[in-house]
């Protein structure tokens, strides 16, 4: 199914995957912004769900968490028996004071001498892959991929000497969309053997890490379970390795596209945060949140009654005309930029600082090092309607004059 500028939004099944790997849904979603901003989706297997697309209205579901919970899931395509073990576990698919104290505990790793770790490797493991690349041909989803999964596995207290081999277990386990089921079940069950070895060596030798901090912690006074622990690995793995990957590769699709915004960008790296913000708007990687009403509710003044799978589709909030100007354009000077691509409200993404983080960091390296870019092959999106994303970029990068004195 190709999505053009003339794509019907009534006929399109906003929740399938093959959709965001063969189209641009971004003129359908405009299109129901204007028109129908809360539309019922019918899936292709008859099944259904509410498509809130306008700003406004994302923010009304996402911050009203009593009116509308995360715990039946929080994403569509969900295995709802592996959600319901996992609600009230994994931070996730909590609500109210748990997720409130879940959070607490996996807060107070975020130490200043921690903190100032991360950074400081961010910034060794951005210039090294960079160093890399430049100047031949690479795919630019592995470049990017290097910098979240090593940040995560730093916070997680996971050894420098195994981050080769949980960057190749998580690229299986929650990466590329052509790995088999099968490849993602030994992959997972890799990562989960790993998770228990950690556990148990942090119980005896604790360190300024993430994993320390949830074998330390308590809720409501009783100790986390080895269960819980593990969830919430797969939830910061999952959640910060994708999302800031996909981010960097469209950001740099984003620049190639737009080279008079690399020349600004190049010649103000002061104002590198202001271009992270923007690449987060524009290419918003995390594709939708579900959420489901616990009784009756409106939105958008569309009545939608209590069980009726809610969907808030990000991308589309943040090309909303009502908040964004001219927001197909990417603009590397927009401020305020006050997108959703962390979501709001109580699940607020909890690692939206560190993903800003690793961006700034790349993005600095990146725009001191390399001076334009050109893709040498096709470019090949995900099959997702969770992330969206791309699944190969090849490129060539080429290096600045400047760079060899940086």
């Amino acid at each position: 199914m190709k999505i053009d500028a003339h794509g019907a939004p009534s006929q399109i099944d906003f929740g399938d995957k093959n959709l965001y790997a063969q189209g641009d849904p971004t003129a359908a979603w405009a299109e129901l912004r204007r028109d129908r901003p809360v539309h019922w989706n019918t899936r292709l297997d008859g099944t259904g769900f509410w498509a809130v697309t306008r700003y406004r209205d994302a923010v009304h579901v996402l911050k009203d968490f009593r009116a509308f919970t995360s715990e039946p899931g929080m994403r569509l395509d969900h295995n709802p028996a592996a959600t319901e073990a996992a609600a009230g576990k994994l931070l996730i698919v909590t609500d109210g004071a748990r997720h409130t104290e879940i959070r607490k505990v996996i807060n107070t790793a975020f130490t200043p001498r921690m903190v100032a770790r991360l950074k400081e490797n961010m910034r060794a493991i951005a210039r090294a892959e960079i160093d890399a690349a430049v100047g031949g041909v690479c795919d630019f989803t592995e470049v990017a991929a290097v910098l979240p999964v090593s940040v995560i596995c730093d916070m997680l207290g996971i050894p420098r000497s195994d981050w080769k081999d949980m960057l190749g277990y998580t690229r299986v386990a929650f990466g590329d969309s052509a790995t088999d089921s099968m490849q993602r079940l030994e992959a997972h069950a890799r990562i989960l053997e790993y998770y228990q070895d950690i556990v148990d060596f942090r119980r005896e030798h604790p360190g300024d890490d993430v994993i320390t901090a949830m074998v330390n912690g308590t809720v409501d006074g009783v100790p986390l379970s080895d269960e819980e622990i593990f969830l919430n690995c797969d939830g910061l793995i999952s959640g910060g390795n994708e999302t800031t990957r996909q981010a960097t590769v469209g950001g740099l699709l984003a620049l190639m596209a737009n080279p008079d915004q690399w020349q600004i960008a190049s010649r103000c790296p002061e104002d590198i945060a202001v271009l992270v913000e923007e690449v987060l708007r524009y290419t918003s990687p995390a594709l939708h949140v579900l959420r489901t009403p616990r009784e009756d509710v409106e939105v958008g003044g569309q009545k939608i009654k209590a069980n009726e799978p809610v969907t808030v589709w990000l991308p589309s909030a943040n090309r909303d005309e009502a908040v964004f100007q001219d927001p197909d354009r990417f603009d590397v000077t927009r401020s305020p930029n006050a997108h959703l691509a962390f979501g709001i409200g109580s699940h607020y993404c909890l690692g939206a600082s560190l993903a800003r983080s690793e961006l700034q960091v790349f993005f600095t390296e990146m725009l001191s090092t390399v001076s334009a870019a050109e893709t040498v092959g096709p470019v090949r999106r995900l099959a997702s309607n969770l992330i969206w994303g791309f699944e190969s970029v090849p490129v060539l990068l080429h290096e600045a004059k400047q760079s060899a004195v940086r």
